[in-house]
């Protein structure tokens, strides 16, 4: 998750200082979300078929190959064939990253103690840390440009994702699933109307997230701070990396804490879904209000950027309750025989968010900046709100 969150950081930055488009920017990152899809997608077939480590190795030797192959990118290449080849590059680091997350999630599952609150208190923990660690990434993957350069920084990450690799073939403990010959494909899709319900709410809660941070905040940033020379880009890139760090790093630190927050220990099923529901609610309000005041104001200043901020971090801790009150729920609504399947499904749909997400976010930057991207995210919050509303205790 560390050289995820920066390897994106990399990218985007580098690109847009290459006079990529929003657009452009945005088609980088295509591939890495569809292939999200269909990795999820059979992410939880491969697990249950072949076992839960199989995906972990897999996934992060993938990701040591997409470094190296990112590092050998040719500068001397046209416009379109450059963002063609990171389009594929970017298409296997999301490989590798669903593979992972999947299958660290799944564990949870199974391994977590059947006490009560005992599950959503350590997928909660899990999520938070994860995502804090991400966040890490993004600050370390501005960093690292601004230090070292784009491949030197690149070359670093995968000596060291290499490292990791080695020590967890060599220290893995015993006790996770090794997998059932019997297992087909078509098991993947679920009957189960609460699975499919909530992996709709989570589709649309991820593209609200995505349609502004993928593409829109940065380059709304880097245009606020930077002065186009290159210690100003520098600065901005630190700049641009800490917020986009200490966003995913709050994300996650609530995250962590949310069992603890809503009194998931002493509350029944039907109680939490009713909480993500109303935590939707309260989600909406905020970038709808923060796509008002843009509009309303309209030049952007010190006043303005300083409210973009804060309400953006308000956004990111709401957000947080409502990503861990799904990732509890999907592991509650599933069974131990299908739980690789289910949550493959379910983050299928999660990776469908930040598609769709990604593709609005640099079409609506283009056609009405900041404040579009903003008002896109209250509409997807508001499909998510109606999906959670539809969910139903066993």
């Amino acid at each position: 998750m560390l050289t995820d969150g920066a390897l994106r950081m990399l990218v985007l930055l580098h690109f847009h200082t290459l006079g990529f488009s929003p657009v452009q920017l945005a088609y980088l990152f295509l591939l890495y979300e569809l292939a999200g899809i269909v990795t999820n997608l059979s992410a939880g077939w491969i697990a249950a078929r072949f076992g839960l480590t199989s995906t972990l190795y897999a996934g992060l030797g993938i990701q040591v190959l997409a470094l190296l192959a990112l590092a050998a990118l040719d500068p001397g290449w046209s416009l379109w064939a450059s963002v063609v080849y990171v389009m594929a590059v970017q298409g296997a680091s999301g490989v590798a990253k669903d593979l992972s997350k999947m299958s660290a999630k799944s564990a949870v599952k199974l391994l977590a103690p059947s006490g009560e609150g005992g599950l959503f208190w350590w997928v909660a923990l899990l999520t938070g840390s994860k995502n804090a660690v991400k966040g890490a990434g993004f600050l370390l993957g501005a960093v690292l440009l601004a230090v070292l350069g784009f491949v030197p920084a690149i070359l670093a990450m995968a000596l060291v994702l290499a490292l990791i690799l080695l020590a967890v073939l060599l220290k893995m403990p015993a006790g996770l699933p090794q997998g059932r010959k019997g297992a087909k494909f078509r098991e993947v899709f679920s009957k189960d109307r609460n699975i499919n319900r909530l992996s709709a709410a989570r589709l649309f809660l991820f593209g609200a997230r995505d349609v502004w941070f993928v593409v829109g905040i940065p380059i709304y940033f880097y245009a606020v701070l930077s002065d186009g020379s290159e210690e100003g880009n520098r600065a901005a890139f630190f700049m641009i990396g800490t917020f986009m760090a200490v966003w995913t790093i709050l994300y996650g630190a609530v995250q962590a804490a949310a069992p603890r927050l809503l009194g998931a220990a002493k509350r029944p099923e039907a109680e939490l879904i009713r909480e993500a529901r109303r935590w939707a609610g309260f989600l909406f309000l905020v970038p709808a209000a923060l796509a008002v005041l843009i509009w309303s104001v309209g030049a952007p200043g010190a006043g303005l950027t300083a409210a973009i901020v804060i309400g953006l971090l308000v956004f990111g801790a709401i957000f947080a309750v409502n990503s861990s009150l799904h990732s509890y729920l999907i592991l509650a609504f599933s069974t131990s025989g299908r739980v690789t399947m289910d949550v493959g499904f379910y983050y299928m749909a999660n990776a469908a968010g930040r598609l769709l997400g990604t593709l609005l976010s640099g079409l609506s930057y283009q056609l009405g900046g900041l404040a579009l991207c903003l008002a896109s995210a209250a509409l997807l919050i508001a499909l998510s709100w109606a999906g959670a509303g539809r969910l139903r205790s066993a």
